[in-house]
């Protein structure tokens, strides 16, 4: 169901009073809608001091597991690690039922967004991105395992691997020649001498909110939290297989701002991981039963196994970044835009598989174009519990199929 920015508000109105005791006036509230699929009923919401807020309510259970972890991970960053890092995070403020659900606040980032496809090469969003995440990475293993969050071994991120292409082998729809050469990969020793860092799962560029520095594109914070675990640093550089102009220049920043050992394998396992993406889909489709999006697996699959079938092994040493573009840009979009994935992840993200599936194709706007609904102050006392909230309005159950591809990122 969609939920009015109002509605919203007085939800916000009632996580606040029960975070602080103190009736909060908003004084005005807005729609955050970036194609999330109906996975979140999001606003913007403007305190009367001039401040602004995030509320969101997940549409599902594993809308509302993600909002769970992304709270957690957001607890785990302390005022100590917030300093450690050079752009901002937000801060969860208090959370309210509002009916089955549980409303989330968050602080508001301002800034601009680009998508993986729309990176720039060169000094400026390229390289922003690549020191932002470098700095992720470097951040200390104990935050995460503090926080009783997901940790993985390189050997089990190489067992996870190989897991993964035991069941798209399993469906009996995967090319022989792709099993081949992702077989290879698995059994290459080298490919998996990974030191493991903090990561956030497989990050986005449009997670980033970036502001200008004497005219330079900076990055000034971080969305999605949700991710955050131990695990292979290349998960988080996969999405360069969409940013055909900018690839190169990220892996060079990344490794120049990185505190560690050089990763010589690090651009070769992300392109590793950005092809499994493919096997992710069809592994879903087969466990959901969808002969629709089963069928569209495995038509990019045989066009990348086709792609890549003269390319030289992963793990070889000898595959360039613009390879890697090349090969994964020549696998067309698939036919499973108006399929329901039932994968979303991130309400911020715009998903990573659209970019591999055809970088020439128009990537939807990053930012939200958000339109303030001025109100009058909303005080708490207006609505005694959110239960009491107007009612939620119906949302279009295609709004979900349209944007399910490109908001996927991965299986749970």
């Amino acid at each position: 169901m969609a939920r009015s920015p109002l509605t919203l508000a007085a939800a916000a109105t009632a996580a606040l009073s029960q975070a602080t005791g103190v009736r909060t006036a908003i004084t005005g509230a807005a729609a955050l809608t970036e194609g999330a699929g109906g996975r979140f009923d999001s606003a913007v919401v403007h305190l009367d001091d001039g401040s602004r807020l995030v509320v969101r309510v997940p549409e599902s259970d594993e809308a509302e597991a993600e909002a769970v972890r992304e709270t957690t991970a957001l607890a785990a960053l302390t005022a100590g690690v917030r300093a450690m890092m050079p752009f901002r995070a937000p801060e969860h403020v208090g959370q309210a039922r509002l009916g089955t659900r549980t409303a989330r606040v968050q602080t508001y980032l301002p800034g601009y967004r680009v998508d993986a496809a729309h990176v720039p090469p060169g000094r400026g969003v390229a390289t922003a991105l690549a020191a932002a995440i470098a700095g992720i990475h470097d951040l200390p293993t104990s935050i995460v395992q503090g926080a009783g969050l997901p940790a993985r071994t390189a050997a089990q991120v190489r067992t996870e691997t190989e897991r993964l292409l035991d069941r798209a082998e399993a469906t009996g729809r995967l090319p022989f020649g792709l099993l081949r050469r992702w077989s290879r990969a698995v059994a290459l020793d080298a490919l998996w001498n990974v030191e493991p860092t903090v990561t956030l799962g497989g990050v986005d560029p449009s997670a980033f909110t970036l502001t200008d520095v004497d005219g330079v594109p900076t990055v000034s914070g971080l969305l999605t939290w949700g991710g955050l675990s131990i695990g292979d640093p290349a998960e988080d550089l996969r999405w360069i297989a969409s940013a055909p102009d900018a690839a190169s220049d990220v892996v060079v920043a990344y490794s120049a701002a990185a505190g560690r050992s050089p990763d010589t394998m690090l651009a070769e396992r992300a392109r590793l991981h950005a092809e499994l993406e493919f096997a992710k889909w069809l592994v879903h489709g087969h466990d959901s039963a969808s002969e629709t999006v089963t069928a569209d697996a495995v038509a990019l699959l045989e066009s990348l196994d086709e792609s890549v079938r003269d390319e030289p092994p992963i793990g070889s040493g000898t595959i360039s970044v613009d390879d890697a573009i090349a090969a994964l840009g020549r696998v067309p979009a698939g036919a499973a835009e108006a399929v329901d994935t039932s994968m979303h992840t991130d309400a911020y993200d715009p998903g990573l598989i659209d970019g591999l599936l055809d970088e020439d194709a128009e990537a939807a706007p990053a930012a939200s174009d958000a339109v303030d609904q001025e109100t009058e102050p909303i005080e708490f006392s207006d609505w005694p519990g959110t239960d009491e909230a107007p009612p939620a309005e119906e949302s279009d159950p295609d709004d979900a199929a349209k944007n399910a591809l490109r908001r996927w990122t991965g299986t749970a």
